[in-house]
């Protein structure tokens, strides 16, 4: 008999199947990987990376990272370094003390959502608000106790060009006494959502209203590694949790999350490191120190990470097109992140038998009801809409989108 602990992290979960996929498509050939969040392989951050690692070598750093364990708050000389750049760039009153890294972002939404999140000394339960669903596939089991998350549904606004864009619906945000928490991705993934500075403010505003911190995920936002198509502003206060990582910068293997908070969380993050992993790794911290010491950090989301993504988001939505008319699929505006967000209104099948289909041949992408925790009443859109990543080649993405292509009107031709 296992625990109840057990029993949840054991179960299936979707970021589970997400993995599953992403390994499977890796390591099988044949399989057109169009699923998983792994970050291209760009050629000019390959190559910078390997000339980073050789001179890092020679120099004896990065041996040095490998052999000695950092603080539980994660590397000192980052954490430094990034609170200087914070501040001379934005202007921002931190410094290492309000930085804490963890094992990858994943870790630390676990810490921060059970921080603020589920049962209480006081016999409340503390909810996550996600203002915007669809969000994160990875939110969803991470809660020590079930259902921490509630969602609010928005507005979709239909736009030309068989587009479409989610908003906050701030009228119907369900906002109540057990409010632990509000969280936001920017760029949102799945959709590639990217909220406006005024839709941030407002949120920020709530969370002040309801003495209740505002999380931002910013894993592929601002200020880096900036896979953002729109006008944006990085923002934060004493009252924000931004949360980076060195992922989509296309070091996903680093395992480097970045939280930079107040100090008492930030603190409290580290506490919780020390507790469940010890420490956080040292070898993406000292490397990202370097790429910000040298002074690289703005030119490389400016000059190569941001225009790459831009131009294959284009370049697929025009693939997409095609292969699928307007009236057999909706696409939520590209605005950031790597992935285009499908809608299938008029199917008559729903997303995870969609999903099974085009698997069978091959070609794997994720059910959008993966993406829907925390909604109180059902919704016949949460089972209608696929996640797809535009990093492959747009040869092989051209062959996936064959195959959707031809599940969609086959199933609406019966």
């Amino acid at each position: 008999m296992i625990s109840t602990f057990g029993q949840k992290f054991t179960r299936h979960a979707g970021i589970n199947q997400l993995m599953d996929d992403l390994n499977d498509g890796l390591r099988r050939p044949g399989v057109i990987m169009l699923g998983g969040g792994n970050p291209a392989k760009i050629p000019e951050m390959m190559d910078y990376c390997q000339h980073l690692c050789e001179d890092m070598l020679i120099d004896g750093r990065l041996v040095e990272s490998f052999c000695n364990y950092d603080g539980s708050s994660g590397n000192d000389a980052l954490r430094e370094t990034l609170a200087d750049m914070l501040r001379a760039q934005w202007g921002w009153d931190i410094t290492a003390d309000h930085i804490a890294l963890t094992n990858g972002s994943q870790s630390a939404f676990f810490y921060l959502f059970n921080l603020f999140g589920g049962n209480c000394a006081d016999g409340r339960k503390r909810k996550i608000l996600l203002p915007l669903a669809p969000e994160y596939i990875g939110y969803v089991d991470t809660g020590l106790d079930d259902d921490i998350f509630v969602a609010g549904k928005p507005d979709i606004e239909r736009l030309p060009g068989g587009l479409f864009k989610y908003r906050i619906d701030f009228a119907t945000l369900p906002l109540d006494d057990d409010l632990g928490a509000i969280c936001v991705s920017r760029p949102t993934n799945p959709t590639g959502n990217v909220l406006s500075d005024e839709e941030v403010r407002r949120l920020d505003a709530l969370a002040r209203e309801h003495n209740v911190p505002l999380i931002i995920d910013n894993a592929y936002g601002l200020p880096f590694p900036g896979i953002i198509f729109t006008d944006a502003t990085p923002i934060w206060n004493d009252n924000i949790v931004l949360c980076m990582s060195m992922s989509k910068l296309g070091l996903p293997g680093t395992r480097c999350g970045i939280v930079v908070a107040r100090p008492d969380i930030a603190s409290a993050v580290g506490n919780m490191n020390g507790i469940i992993s010890l420490t956080p790794g040292s070898v993406g911290p000292t490397l990202m120190n370097e790429i910000i010491r040298r002074g690289d950090l703005p030119r490389l989301c400016n000059e190569v990470i941001r225009p790459f993504y831009r131009e294959r988001s284009m370049r697929v939505l025009d693939i997409l097109r095609r292969h699928l008319s307007e009236e057999d699929c909706l696409v939520h505006k590209p605005e950031g992140a790597f992935f285009l967000w499908l809608w299938f209104p008029n199917l008559p099948i729903n997303d995870l038998e969609l999903y099974r289909r085009i698997k069978q041949r091959d070609v794997l992408m994720i059910p959008g009801s993966y993406f829907f925790p925390g909604l109180r009443q059902p919704w016949d859109h949460s089972r209608q809409c696929l996640r797809m990543n535009i990093v492959p080649e747009p040869s092989m993405i051209e062959r996936g989108l064959k195959v959707l292509a031809e599940e969609v009107k086959r199933e609406r031709a019966t």
